[in-house]
Protein backbone atom coordinates (compact mmCIF):
# COMPACT_ATOMS: atom_id res chain seq x y z
CA UNK A 1 0.00 0.00 0.00
CA UNK A 2 3.08 2.41 0.98
CA UNK A 3 3.71 2.84 -3.23
CA UNK A 4 -0.06 3.56 -3.93
CA UNK A 5 -0.40 6.09 -1.17
CA UNK A 6 3.09 7.63 -2.58
CA UNK A 7 1.99 7.33 -6.18
CA UNK A 8 -1.32 9.25 -4.81
CA UNK A 9 0.53 11.77 -3.32
CA UNK A 10 2.53 12.84 -7.05
CA UNK A 11 -0.95 12.38 -8.72
CA UNK A 12 -2.82 15.00 -6.29
CA UNK A 13 0.48 17.02 -6.75
CA UNK A 14 0.26 17.35 -10.11
CA UNK A 15 -3.62 18.11 -10.79
CA UNK A 16 -3.00 20.99 -8.38
CA UNK A 17 -0.42 22.17 -10.51
CA UNK A 18 -1.70 21.77 -14.03
CA UNK A 19 -5.80 23.49 -12.67
CA UNK A 20 -3.84 26.72 -11.38
CA UNK A 21 -0.91 26.22 -14.23
CA UNK A 22 2.47 26.13 -12.39
CA UNK A 23 5.37 24.72 -13.71
CA UNK A 24 4.49 20.66 -13.83
CA UNK A 25 6.63 17.99 -15.73
CA UNK A 26 3.65 16.21 -16.72
CA UNK A 27 0.81 17.21 -19.11
CA UNK A 28 -1.90 15.02 -17.04
CA UNK A 29 -2.45 12.90 -14.42
CA UNK A 30 -2.49 9.70 -16.22
CA UNK A 31 1.03 10.47 -17.07
CA UNK A 32 2.13 9.59 -13.37
CA UNK A 33 2.09 5.68 -13.51
CA UNK A 34 0.49 3.54 -10.93
CA UNK A 35 2.62 1.06 -9.06
CA UNK A 36 2.16 -2.34 -10.59
CA UNK A 37 2.48 -4.75 -7.27
CA UNK A 38 -1.22 -6.08 -8.09
CA UNK A 39 -1.95 -4.59 -4.41
CA UNK A 40 -5.19 -3.00 -5.13
CA UNK A 41 -6.39 -5.82 -7.87
CA UNK A 42 -5.75 -8.10 -4.18
CA UNK A 43 -7.49 -5.91 -1.93
CA UNK A 44 -10.90 -4.73 -4.12
CA UNK A 45 -10.92 -8.85 -5.75
CA UNK A 46 -11.01 -6.64 -9.41
CA UNK A 47 -8.91 -7.28 -12.30
CA UNK A 48 -7.76 -4.46 -14.69
CA UNK A 49 -8.41 -1.50 -12.21
CA UNK A 50 -8.43 1.66 -14.21
CA UNK A 51 -6.30 4.64 -14.30
CA UNK A 52 -9.47 7.19 -12.53
CA UNK A 53 -10.73 3.76 -10.35
CA UNK A 54 -7.19 3.68 -8.90
CA UNK A 55 -7.52 7.76 -7.81
CA UNK A 56 -11.00 6.99 -6.28
CA UNK A 57 -9.79 4.35 -4.43
CA UNK A 58 -7.26 5.84 -2.85
CA UNK A 59 -8.58 9.45 -2.62
CA UNK A 60 -11.20 7.35 -0.28
CA UNK A 61 -8.84 5.96 1.42
CA UNK A 62 -6.45 8.76 2.20
CA UNK A 63 -8.17 9.79 5.56
CA UNK A 64 -7.74 6.36 7.18
CA UNK A 65 -4.06 5.74 5.89
CA UNK A 66 -2.03 9.71 5.48
CA UNK A 67 -5.34 12.26 6.38
CA UNK A 68 -2.01 14.80 5.76
CA UNK A 69 -1.72 14.75 2.34
CA UNK A 70 -5.14 15.96 2.23
CA UNK A 71 -4.77 19.22 3.84
CA UNK A 72 -3.47 20.84 0.64
CA UNK A 73 -7.03 21.42 -0.37
CA UNK A 74 -7.46 23.73 2.77
CA UNK A 75 -6.11 26.09 0.83
CA UNK A 76 -7.86 29.53 0.48
CA UNK A 77 -9.62 31.10 -2.60
CA UNK A 78 -8.20 34.88 -1.66
CA UNK A 79 -10.41 36.32 -3.85
CA UNK A 80 -13.74 35.15 -1.74
CA UNK A 81 -12.16 34.57 1.25
CA UNK A 82 -13.12 31.10 1.89
CA UNK A 83 -12.05 27.01 0.46
CA UNK A 84 -12.64 26.47 -3.52
CA UNK A 85 -15.59 25.15 -3.99
CA UNK A 86 -14.60 23.12 -6.56
CA UNK A 87 -12.32 21.11 -4.04
CA UNK A 88 -15.61 19.90 -2.54
CA UNK A 89 -14.91 18.09 0.62
CA UNK A 90 -16.71 17.93 4.08
CA UNK A 91 -15.54 18.65 8.27
CA UNK A 92 -15.79 15.63 10.36
CA UNK A 93 -17.25 16.20 13.21
CA UNK A 94 -14.29 14.72 15.57
CA UNK A 95 -11.77 14.14 12.75
CA UNK A 96 -9.76 17.36 12.16
CA UNK A 97 -9.17 16.60 8.40
CA UNK A 98 -10.27 17.14 5.39
CA UNK A 99 -12.77 14.59 4.10
CA UNK A 100 -13.29 13.99 0.12
CA UNK A 101 -16.24 14.04 -1.73
CA UNK A 102 -17.34 13.34 -5.60
CA UNK A 103 -16.49 16.95 -5.83
CA UNK A 104 -12.55 16.33 -4.86
CA UNK A 105 -12.82 13.33 -7.13
CA UNK A 106 -14.16 15.43 -10.35
CA UNK A 107 -11.35 17.79 -9.22
CA UNK A 108 -8.56 15.33 -9.32
CA UNK A 109 -9.68 13.89 -12.48
CA UNK A 110 -11.35 16.41 -14.47
CA UNK A 111 -10.34 19.56 -13.20
CA UNK A 112 -12.53 22.30 -15.46
CA UNK A 113 -13.26 19.87 -17.88
CA UNK A 114 -17.69 19.95 -17.71
CA UNK A 115 -17.41 16.92 -20.26
CA UNK A 116 -15.31 14.90 -17.91
CA UNK A 117 -17.58 15.09 -14.79
CA UNK A 118 -20.06 12.75 -16.11
CA UNK A 119 -18.10 9.94 -16.42
CA UNK A 120 -16.60 10.95 -13.00
CA UNK A 121 -20.10 10.52 -12.03
CA UNK A 122 -20.59 6.84 -13.62
CA UNK A 123 -18.11 5.68 -11.19
CA UNK A 124 -20.71 5.85 -8.42
CA UNK A 125 -23.61 4.35 -10.00
CA UNK A 126 -25.25 1.21 -8.96
CA UNK A 127 -23.27 -0.71 -11.80
CA UNK A 128 -20.10 0.16 -11.42
CA UNK A 129 -18.32 -2.25 -9.29
CA UNK A 130 -17.39 0.27 -6.64
CA UNK A 131 -21.18 -0.02 -5.45
CA UNK A 132 -21.47 -4.30 -6.82
CA UNK A 133 -18.41 -4.90 -4.64
CA UNK A 134 -19.29 -2.49 -1.57
CA UNK A 135 -15.89 -1.46 -2.03
CA UNK A 136 -17.54 2.75 -2.07
CA UNK A 137 -19.80 4.66 -2.26
CA UNK A 138 -21.34 8.46 -2.27
CA UNK A 139 -23.60 9.28 1.13
CA UNK A 140 -24.97 12.13 2.58
CA UNK A 141 -25.69 14.38 -0.35
CA UNK A 142 -28.57 16.40 0.40
CA UNK A 143 -31.74 16.89 -1.09
CA UNK A 144 -31.62 18.84 -3.88
CA UNK A 145 -27.53 18.99 -3.94
CA UNK A 146 -25.06 17.77 -6.16
CA UNK A 147 -24.82 14.53 -6.10
CA UNK A 148 -21.09 14.83 -6.03
CA UNK A 149 -21.28 16.80 -2.77
CA UNK A 150 -21.86 13.02 -0.95
CA UNK A 151 -19.06 11.91 0.96
CA UNK A 152 -16.39 9.57 -0.47
CA UNK A 153 -16.65 6.82 1.93
CA UNK A 154 -15.00 3.37 2.01
CA UNK A 155 -16.96 0.89 3.26
CA UNK A 156 -15.86 -1.14 6.89
CA UNK A 157 -15.42 -4.05 4.99
CA UNK A 158 -12.97 -2.80 2.49
CA UNK A 159 -11.44 -1.11 5.12
CA UNK A 160 -10.61 -4.38 7.44
CA UNK A 161 -9.14 -5.50 4.36
CA UNK A 162 -6.38 -3.00 3.69
CA UNK A 163 -5.72 -1.96 7.37
CA UNK A 164 -6.42 -5.34 8.67
CA UNK A 165 -5.74 -7.74 6.11
CA UNK A 166 -9.27 -10.16 7.92
CA UNK A 167 -12.64 -9.37 6.44
CA UNK A 168 -15.19 -7.46 8.61
CA UNK A 169 -17.88 -8.66 10.67
CA UNK A 170 -19.97 -6.49 12.09
CA UNK A 171 -22.14 -6.27 15.11
CA UNK A 172 -25.51 -4.96 15.69
CA UNK A 173 -25.90 -1.23 16.01
CA UNK A 174 -27.88 1.44 15.02
CA UNK A 175 -26.52 1.95 11.53
CA UNK A 176 -26.24 -2.18 11.04
CA UNK A 177 -29.70 -3.60 12.51
CA UNK A 178 -28.36 -6.97 12.27
CA UNK A 179 -26.07 -9.59 14.35
CA UNK A 180 -24.10 -12.55 13.96
CA UNK A 181 -25.41 -15.78 15.34
CA UNK A 182 -23.24 -18.75 15.89
CA UNK A 183 -23.32 -22.69 17.32
CA UNK A 184 -20.88 -24.39 18.96
CA UNK A 185 -23.67 -27.08 17.85
CA UNK A 186 -22.74 -29.30 14.57
CA UNK A 187 -24.83 -30.07 11.62
CA UNK A 188 -24.98 -33.84 13.10
CA UNK A 189 -26.25 -32.58 16.40
CA UNK A 190 -30.06 -31.54 15.01
CA UNK A 191 -32.64 -33.22 15.90
CA UNK A 192 -35.43 -33.33 13.31
CA UNK A 193 -38.54 -34.43 11.96
CA UNK A 194 -37.25 -36.93 8.70
CA UNK A 195 -39.67 -34.27 6.37
CA UNK A 196 -38.11 -30.89 7.12
CA UNK A 197 -34.38 -32.69 7.44
CA UNK A 198 -35.12 -33.31 3.81
CA UNK A 199 -36.24 -30.07 3.30
CA UNK A 200 -32.97 -28.88 5.05
CA UNK A 201 -30.69 -30.67 2.72
CA UNK A 202 -32.49 -29.60 -0.11
CA UNK A 203 -31.27 -25.62 0.75
CA UNK A 204 -28.13 -27.37 1.96
CA UNK A 205 -27.58 -28.63 -1.47
CA UNK A 206 -28.21 -25.47 -3.28
CA UNK A 207 -25.99 -23.04 -1.14
CA UNK A 208 -23.18 -25.71 -2.04
CA UNK A 209 -24.13 -26.63 -5.65
CA UNK A 210 -25.75 -23.65 -6.73
CA UNK A 211 -22.54 -22.58 -9.55
CA UNK A 212 -23.29 -25.99 -10.94
CA UNK A 213 -26.96 -25.15 -11.51
CA UNK A 214 -26.30 -22.17 -12.42
CA UNK A 215 -23.68 -21.29 -14.28
CA UNK A 216 -22.44 -24.87 -15.24
CA UNK A 217 -26.03 -26.18 -16.59
CA UNK A 218 -26.81 -22.72 -17.77
CA UNK A 219 -30.07 -22.11 -16.06
CA UNK A 220 -29.17 -18.76 -14.79
CA UNK A 221 -31.10 -17.48 -17.90
CA UNK A 222 -34.49 -19.03 -16.53
CA UNK A 223 -33.48 -19.38 -12.67
CA UNK A 224 -33.10 -16.14 -10.14
CA UNK A 225 -30.11 -15.81 -8.79
CA UNK A 226 -29.90 -16.59 -5.01
CA UNK A 227 -32.50 -18.60 -2.74
CA UNK A 228 -35.50 -17.74 -0.45
CA UNK A 229 -36.93 -19.97 2.07
CA UNK A 230 -39.69 -19.80 5.06
CA UNK A 231 -39.24 -21.63 8.18
CA UNK A 232 -42.34 -21.84 10.71
CA UNK A 233 -43.89 -23.15 13.50
CA UNK A 234 -43.80 -23.09 17.31
CA UNK A 235 -41.43 -21.17 19.13
CA UNK A 236 -38.09 -23.25 20.45
CA UNK A 237 -38.18 -26.20 17.52
CA UNK A 238 -34.82 -25.44 15.92
CA UNK A 239 -35.48 -22.34 13.39
CA UNK A 240 -32.78 -20.13 14.29
CA UNK A 241 -30.08 -23.44 14.81
CA UNK A 242 -31.01 -24.67 11.35
CA UNK A 243 -30.45 -21.24 9.79
CA UNK A 244 -27.59 -20.88 12.20
CA UNK A 245 -25.89 -24.73 11.44
CA UNK A 246 -26.92 -23.83 7.64
CA UNK A 247 -24.26 -21.45 7.80
CA UNK A 248 -21.83 -23.60 9.53
CA UNK A 249 -21.90 -26.02 7.19
CA UNK A 250 -21.10 -24.17 4.16
CA UNK A 251 -18.69 -21.85 6.01
CA UNK A 252 -20.81 -18.91 5.81
CA UNK A 253 -21.47 -15.92 8.32
CA UNK A 254 -25.78 -15.83 9.56
CA UNK A 255 -26.44 -12.61 10.45
CA UNK A 256 -30.20 -12.52 12.08
CA UNK A 257 -32.28 -9.24 11.14
CA UNK A 258 -34.99 -9.37 14.13
CA UNK A 259 -38.15 -7.48 11.70
CA UNK A 260 -39.85 -6.39 14.74
CA UNK A 261 -36.94 -3.99 16.16
CA UNK A 262 -36.41 -2.46 12.91
CA UNK A 263 -39.90 -1.32 11.58
CA UNK A 264 -40.06 2.59 11.95
CA UNK A 265 -42.96 4.65 12.32
CA UNK A 266 -41.16 7.36 10.53
CA UNK A 267 -41.35 7.24 6.79
CA UNK A 268 -38.68 5.89 5.50
CA UNK A 269 -36.59 4.79 8.25
CA UNK A 270 -37.34 1.38 7.77
CA UNK A 271 -35.89 1.14 4.16
CA UNK A 272 -33.20 2.71 5.76
CA UNK A 273 -32.73 0.30 7.89
CA UNK A 274 -32.62 -1.99 5.61
CA UNK A 275 -30.99 -1.24 3.11
CA UNK A 276 -27.87 -1.06 4.95
CA UNK A 277 -28.51 -4.88 5.84
CA UNK A 278 -28.65 -5.58 1.90
CA UNK A 279 -26.16 -3.40 0.53
CA UNK A 280 -23.44 -4.78 3.24
CA UNK A 281 -24.26 -8.08 2.44
CA UNK A 282 -24.81 -8.47 -0.83
CA UNK A 283 -21.08 -9.21 -1.83
CA UNK A 284 -20.44 -10.97 1.18
CA UNK A 285 -21.15 -14.43 1.56
CA UNK A 286 -23.89 -14.47 4.07
CA UNK A 287 -27.30 -15.95 4.77
CA UNK A 288 -29.19 -13.40 5.59
CA UNK A 289 -32.00 -14.62 8.75
CA UNK A 290 -35.27 -12.97 9.87
CA UNK A 291 -37.30 -13.54 12.64
CA UNK A 292 -40.44 -12.38 13.69
CA UNK A 293 -40.86 -12.31 10.08
CA UNK A 294 -44.75 -11.47 10.32
CA UNK A 295 -43.90 -7.80 11.48
CA UNK A 296 -43.46 -6.66 8.16
CA UNK A 297 -45.07 -9.55 6.07
CA UNK A 298 -48.07 -9.67 7.79
CA UNK A 299 -51.69 -9.19 5.87
CA UNK A 300 -51.55 -6.35 3.60
CA UNK A 301 -53.57 -3.64 4.77
CA UNK A 302 -56.11 -1.82 2.82
CA UNK A 303 -54.92 1.66 1.75
CA UNK A 304 -56.92 3.87 3.41
CA UNK A 305 -54.91 5.87 5.20
CA UNK A 306 -51.40 7.79 4.77
CA UNK A 307 -49.85 4.71 7.42
CA UNK A 308 -51.75 1.88 5.45
CA UNK A 309 -49.94 2.74 2.38
CA UNK A 310 -46.33 3.76 4.10
CA UNK A 311 -46.62 0.05 5.39
CA UNK A 312 -47.94 -1.23 2.09
CA UNK A 313 -44.54 0.39 0.41
CA UNK A 314 -42.41 -0.93 3.26
CA UNK A 315 -43.52 -4.55 2.41
CA UNK A 316 -42.81 -4.20 -1.32
CA UNK A 317 -39.63 -2.48 -0.64
CA UNK A 318 -38.43 -5.88 1.49
CA UNK A 319 -39.82 -7.81 -1.08
CA UNK A 320 -37.76 -6.01 -3.91
CA UNK A 321 -34.47 -6.67 -1.74
CA UNK A 322 -35.35 -10.26 -0.94
CA UNK A 323 -35.92 -10.84 -4.83
CA UNK A 324 -32.76 -9.27 -5.81
CA UNK A 325 -30.50 -10.81 -3.19
CA UNK A 326 -28.47 -13.21 -5.19
CA UNK A 327 -27.30 -14.80 -1.75
CA UNK A 328 -29.74 -17.27 0.61
CA UNK A 329 -32.03 -15.52 2.54
CA UNK A 330 -34.31 -16.92 5.35
CA UNK A 331 -37.72 -15.67 7.26
CA UNK A 332 -38.90 -17.06 9.81
CA UNK A 333 -42.27 -16.97 11.93
CA UNK A 334 -43.63 -18.39 14.51
CA UNK A 335 -47.47 -18.92 12.46
CA UNK A 336 -47.75 -18.96 8.82
CA UNK A 337 -51.18 -17.83 8.80
CA UNK A 338 -49.91 -14.57 10.20
CA UNK A 339 -48.19 -14.68 6.27
CA UNK A 340 -50.39 -12.94 3.55
CA UNK A 341 -50.42 -15.74 0.70
CA UNK A 342 -49.20 -13.68 -1.87
CA UNK A 343 -45.77 -13.62 -0.17
CA UNK A 344 -45.14 -17.73 0.03
CA UNK A 345 -45.27 -18.10 -3.37
CA UNK A 346 -42.36 -16.14 -3.83
CA UNK A 347 -40.07 -18.31 -1.78
CA UNK A 348 -38.44 -21.59 -2.95
CA UNK A 349 -38.66 -23.68 0.36
CA UNK A 350 -41.66 -23.47 2.78
CA UNK A 351 -40.37 -25.78 5.91
CA UNK A 352 -42.83 -26.31 8.75
CA UNK A 353 -40.81 -27.19 11.93
CA UNK A 354 -43.42 -28.60 14.31
CA UNK A 355 -42.98 -30.15 17.91
CA UNK A 356 -40.87 -32.43 18.43
CA UNK A 357 -43.07 -36.01 19.10
CA UNK A 358 -42.10 -38.14 22.22
CA UNK A 359 -39.23 -40.53 20.11
CA UNK A 360 -37.59 -36.98 18.61
CA UNK A 361 -37.85 -35.61 22.34
CA UNK A 362 -36.04 -38.62 23.87
CA UNK A 363 -33.33 -38.15 21.35
CA UNK A 364 -33.03 -34.47 22.29
CA UNK A 365 -33.28 -35.43 25.96
CA UNK A 366 -30.37 -38.14 25.42
CA UNK A 367 -28.11 -35.61 23.65
CA UNK A 368 -28.46 -33.05 26.10
CA UNK A 369 -28.39 -34.71 29.39
CA UNK A 370 -25.14 -35.11 30.80
CA UNK A 371 -24.22 -39.01 31.11
CA UNK A 372 -22.88 -38.30 34.73
CA UNK A 373 -25.93 -36.92 35.88
CA UNK A 374 -27.78 -40.03 34.95
CA UNK A 375 -26.16 -43.38 36.22
CA UNK A 376 -28.35 -46.46 36.32
CA UNK A 377 -31.56 -44.47 36.74
CA UNK A 378 -30.36 -43.00 32.41
CA UNK A 379 -33.37 -44.76 30.65
CA UNK A 380 -36.02 -43.57 33.08
CA UNK A 381 -34.63 -40.29 33.68
CA UNK A 382 -35.24 -39.96 29.80
CA UNK A 383 -38.38 -41.80 29.60
CA UNK A 384 -39.87 -39.55 32.11
CA UNK A 385 -38.33 -36.34 30.59
CA UNK A 386 -39.84 -37.07 27.22
CA UNK A 387 -43.07 -37.92 28.21
CA UNK A 388 -43.65 -34.30 28.62
CA UNK A 389 -44.78 -32.33 25.79
CA UNK A 390 -42.07 -29.56 25.37
CA UNK A 391 -40.08 -28.37 22.47
CA UNK A 392 -36.13 -27.89 21.66
CA UNK A 393 -35.96 -24.87 22.85
CA UNK A 394 -38.16 -25.24 26.51
CA UNK A 395 -35.85 -28.95 26.66
CA UNK A 396 -32.78 -26.52 26.72
CA UNK A 397 -34.33 -24.55 29.67
CA UNK A 398 -35.27 -27.70 31.83
CA UNK A 399 -31.60 -28.66 31.38
CA UNK A 400 -30.14 -25.49 33.00
CA UNK A 401 -32.64 -25.70 35.67
CA UNK A 402 -31.04 -29.04 36.34
CA UNK A 403 -27.74 -27.86 36.24
CA UNK A 404 -28.33 -25.12 38.96
CA UNK A 405 -30.31 -27.24 41.20
CA UNK A 406 -27.25 -29.84 41.34
CA UNK A 407 -24.75 -26.91 41.52
CA UNK A 408 -27.00 -25.93 44.40
CA UNK A 409 -27.51 -28.63 46.09
CA UNK A 410 -24.14 -30.25 45.89
CA UNK A 411 -24.94 -33.01 44.48
CA UNK A 412 -23.66 -34.69 40.99
CA UNK A 413 -26.92 -37.18 39.94
CA UNK A 414 -29.75 -35.80 39.04
CA UNK A 415 -32.86 -37.59 40.72
CA UNK A 416 -36.42 -37.48 39.34
CA UNK A 417 -37.69 -34.91 41.95
CA UNK A 418 -35.59 -32.70 40.59
CA UNK A 419 -36.71 -33.34 36.94
CA UNK A 420 -40.18 -33.24 37.59
CA UNK A 421 -39.66 -29.34 39.13
CA UNK A 422 -38.10 -28.62 36.87
CA UNK A 423 -40.32 -29.97 33.86
CA UNK A 424 -43.46 -28.47 35.75
CA UNK A 425 -41.87 -25.23 36.17
CA UNK A 426 -41.03 -24.98 32.12
CA UNK A 427 -44.70 -26.07 31.74
CA UNK A 428 -46.26 -23.31 33.56
CA UNK A 429 -44.37 -20.86 31.60
CA UNK A 430 -46.85 -21.87 28.58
Amino acid sequence: MREHVGWFNRVLTVAIQLYFRQGCEFGGIEEVQPPRDGWMEQVTGQPDIRFDERVVVMLALMPHVCPQALDIFFVQNKDFDRQYTEFGGWKGLSHGGFLPTGETASFILAGDDVERRGDVLRLFGREHWFYRKDILRLEGAGEGEPLLSGQLRVSDGFLSRVLLGEEYKPDYSTGFPAKRVTTELEWEDLVLDYRVAAELEEINTWISSHRTVMEDWGLSRYLKAGYRALFYGPPGTGKTLAATLLGKKNGMDVYRVDLSMIVSKYIGETEKNLARVFDMAENRNWILFFDEADALFGKRTSTNTSNDRHANQEVAYLLQRIEDFPGTVILATNLRSNIDEAFSRRFQSVVYFPMPDEELRRELWRNMLPKKWLGRQAEELIALAAGTELSGGSITNVVRRCALRLVMSGRKTLDKETLKEALGKEKAKM
